[in-house]
């Protein structure tokens, strides 16, 4: 026996259906609803019909699986979409190759992936999973046919629902109801997710940043699953741990999230010093709001030095950019401030840049001065373009100086009298000095 309750809710049909016979607690509610936004038709490119046409043939289901189906029901355009099927990678390939379509990126099908191309698009089509084995950051598959199975081995319940193509929602762990109310929340019981993959710490924390409206709406019992297995982190790939921060340092509420990573003592697993200022770093994160800061500009507040740069790059395997301009930062913060001459407080910066040697080293001061919440003297300089020295060594040597020391001497004496000049003076006049003393 089927009981079906419906309702309505901002313009879509909501149902809530329970299979009263043989109910257990495996077994949970699916809620399901229809979705007819602009922004689910408009994935209906001849691409994705061709491939569902392809799948309705040979009798196999495709939904759209994840972050795609969150997206669309918060009103968002999805910028990438997965797909979850009941058939096997076998299967897909034989029906796919029996319709003469190629497929590319072999690499995913052990995980139950293939990748179709139709119409110059690329379609992701994922087998339906259940883990048999995880050791806290890979996992051992195989595959189901039972959508909620697949449901149940997510991270978050925003992240484990399932849209047909049809636009109805199948949403097993009260997802739909956890997005409307911007909660967060594990799938089931936080530590057996937590331990079956030790960076959904992380994601977790990310995923709070995007969806919750304030900070500080956790669940306690969240937050002891994730204090109590901060360890595991430690045997998560630096690289890894570093595409979460990242996300999670430029999205909203990161000051109380990247504070919350030091209170539950997870710092030292993930390349941070033990202890920040957290005043220091909240700061920060005030005066950089809006401005698009860089992660690592919001990060470098809760280092001490060059050295703990160091250390966290040893971790985290971070690009060369971003660790110079880290260490940039830690070392210029304090040193490198705005002029007191009201006219000109723009041009210890602009000397900085006109003297480094670093060819990026203009967008490196304008992450110090986001860091400082120079709004004003941020937005000069980014209509700023560096000027060019107008002299050489070949102009002096028409003047007769040979020395190579002398040469290198004079220039950097005319140089100090050309940045003092506002960098106006031109070459004559810089050289019309050298003559006349």
């Amino acid at each position: 026996m089927f009981i079906r309750c419906q309702m309505w809710r901002r313009g879509v049909l909501i149902s809530h259906v329970v299979n009263t016979i043989g109910f257990t607690w495996s077994r949970r509610p699916l809620y399901t609803m229809q979705l007819k936004t602009k922004e689910f038709q408009s994935l209906f490119t001849d691409g994705l019909n061709a491939l569902a046409e392809i799948f309705q043939k040979n009798n196999f289901e495709l939904r759209i699986a994840g972050g795609a189906v969150r997206d669309l029901l918060s009103g968002k355009q999805p910028e990438d979409v997965d797909f979850a099927t009941t058939a096997t990678p076998e299967e897909m390939k034989h029906m796919l190759q029996a319709a003469g379509i190629r497929m590319i990126n072999n690499k995913g099908e052990k995980h139950g992936t293939i990748t179709a191309r139709l119409h110059n698009e690329n379609f992701e089509v994922t087998t339906l999973r259940v883990d048999v084995q995880t050791d806290g950051r890979h996992a051992e598959v195989e595959f189901t046919t039972d959508w909620q199975k697949d449901a149940e081995r997510r991270d978050l319940t925003i992240n484990s629902m399932f849209l047909g193509l049809d636009g109805t929602l199948y949403d097993y762990f009260q997802g739909y109801e956890d997005l409307q109310k911007r909660k967060v929340c594990f799938v089931g019981n936080s530590a057996l997710r937590i331990q079956e993959d030790y960076l959904r710490i992380l994601r977790y924390f990310r995923f709070y940043g995007r969806v919750a409206a304030e900070p500080g709406q956790h669940d306690p019992d969240t937050l002891l699953a994730i204090r109590e297995n901060a360890r595991g982190l430690a045997a998560i790939s630096g690289e890894r741990i570093w595409v979460e921060l990242k996300k999670m340092l430029v999205g909203k509420h990161a000051a109380h999230l990247l504070e919350l990573i030091f209170q539950l003592e997870l710092a030292q697993y993930i390349g941070l010093p033990p202890e920040a200022s957290m005043e220091e770093m909240k700061q920060v994160y005030q005066r950089t709001k809006g401005t698009y800061p860089k992660p690592m500009t919001v990060l470098s507040s809760v280092l001490h030095g060059p050295e703990d740069m160091e250390k966290l790059d040893l971790r985290l395997k971070i690009s060369r950019e971003e660790k110079t301009l880290g260490i940039f930062l830690v070392k210029q913060r304090r040193d490198l401030v705005k002029g007191q001459d009201e006219n000109d407080s723009l041009k210890p910066f602009t000397d900085f840049i006109i003297d480094s040697r670093e060819p990026d080293a203009q967008s490196k001061v304008l992450e110090l001065l986001k860091y400082h919440g120079e709004r004003k003297l941020l937005a000069e300089l980014s209509r700023w373009s560096i000027p060019r020295f107008p002299v050489s060594g070949h102009d002096l040597r028409r003047l007769g100086i040979t020395s190579g020391k002398e040469i290198g001497t004079t220039l950097q004496e005319l140089r100090e009298v050309w940045k003092k000049s506002c960098y106006q003076l031109g070459k004559e006049e810089l050289l019309s000095t050298v003559s006349g003393s």
